[in-house]
């Protein structure tokens, strides 16, 4: 730990520095003998030009009481903070970023003042972050809260308390980390069960200035996302009986013939509940991508993503001859072009699809899409860093 620095300020810090610390109106104080007060003692548990990021300033006064404390970036940021019950320490509720100079500045209760500055060192090694869903999005009852890292992610449980979620229903919900498909450290927050409509979440990831742990990264920005809650519906396949249900509001909207996966091998569909990921309209599928060789190389229309592994709901009017009557598409869930079309207008970004059949392949893992609602609620909370 650097070496506590004690100043003497003895220069007249500039009105605006005074009114923002103090709340005043710039005036001189008395101390009691007629003069100047005398000026504040004060040490910085930080200093220099490369002092370690990473770690709360902590500010103290020789003798007296601390009134206020101000630690301002060179960007005009500030750090929240607290004074002790002993009014001698004054502690900052978030670390001090890497690569980021500071300015100090304290009162006390005679009136005295003391500035100090300081600079972190810059890091080594950025860590970044991608949210889903992107800000202000409308989303179905199923999709969470997702943040994926760049780098992995060692100091879970640091970086987790730094993630608050707040909700206009009071939800109930819970953090969990998964291997997200990519490779990558991901962690997402579910509700406990699917959110209530209407609903609006906001994620703020107040990240800057945390290690991500093992040499793997600072966080030198905070993030925020938001999410308003759409309408209540859901997507039911029961690929047994080759159909599939949009319900609304608990109400059937439409039934339509499907095909599912080719039962008995690689080509069979997921089962369990994946969520819409995205709705990505008329793109090329090739087989080579999911591995299974040069079975197919197409145009496919009104293609909505379910899993990273290359699930879909889609039209599929090639295989019109075994729509509503056998399992027969390379893993996909196909249906009519002009059943499809309606889907795709109807679906939301986040609806759930509840897929059921005697010969799936089992639920996809958490992190293959949004695949949480395959997890008991105790499961899934048993993914926090902090359970």
């Amino acid at each position: 730990m650097p070496r506590a620095v004690v100043l003497g300020c003895t220069a007249v810090l500039a009105t605006s520095a005074l009114s923002a610390c103090s709340g005043g109106s710039g005036a001189k104080a008395d101390d009691g003998r007629g003069g100047a007060p005398a000026p504040a003692r004060i040490s910085v548990n930080l200093s220099g030009e490369q002092a370690e990021a990473g770690r709360p300033v902590t500010v103290e006064l020789a003798e007296g009481t601390l009134k206020r404390v101000a630690v301002r970036d060179g960007k005009g940021g500030t750090l929240d903070g607290a004074v002790s019950p002993d009014g001698r320490r004054w502690t900052s509720t978030r670390p001090a970023a890497p690569g980021t100079s500071y300015t100090v500045e304290a009162r006390d209760d005679k009136g005295g003042t003391a500035s100090k500055r300081f600079a972190t060192a810059k890091p080594e090694k950025i860590n970044k972050l991608t949210l889903a869903p992107g800000k202000n999005a409308t989303v179905g009852i199923a999709h969470p809260l997702s943040v994926v890292f760049d780098n992995p992610v060692k100091n879970k449980a640091e970086v987790e308390r730094r993630l608050k979620v707040t909700t206009s229903h009071r939800t109930t919900g819970s953090w969990g980390w998964v291997k997200d498909y990519s490779g990558r450290d991901r962690v997402d927050w579910r509700p406990k069960s699917y959110w209530k409509p209407g609903t609006k979440a906001t994620l703020k990831a107040e990240l800057n200035g945390v290690d991500s742990g093992g040499a793997r990264g600072w966080f030198v920005r905070d993030y925020t996302t938001t999410l308003t809650v759409g309408r209540n519906q859901l997507v039911k396949v029961d690929l047994d009986a080759h159909r599939l249900t949009l319900l609304r509001d608990g109400a059937e909207v439409r039934s339509l013939p499907v095909s599912g996966g080719t039962p008995g091998g690689d080509k069979r569909s997921w089962g369990g509940t994946s969520v819409l990921m995205a709705k990505e309209g008329t793109i090329n599928m090739r087989s080579e991508t999911v591995g299974l060789g040069d079975a197919y190389d197409k145009m496919v229309d009104s293609s909505m993503r379910l899993t990273w592994s290359g699930m879909y709901a889609h039209a599929a009017p090639w295989n019109r001859a075994f729509l509503g009557r056998a399992n027969h598409s390379s893993g996909c869930v196909g249906m009519g072009s002009e059943d499809a079309a309606w889907l795709f207008g109807q679906a939301q970004v986040g609806d759930p699809f509840e897929i059921t059949g005697a010969d799936t392949k089992g639920n996809p893992e958490a992190g293959n899409g949004y695949g949480a609602w395959n997890e008991s609620w105790a499961d899934w909370q048993g993914r926090s860093a902090l359970s």
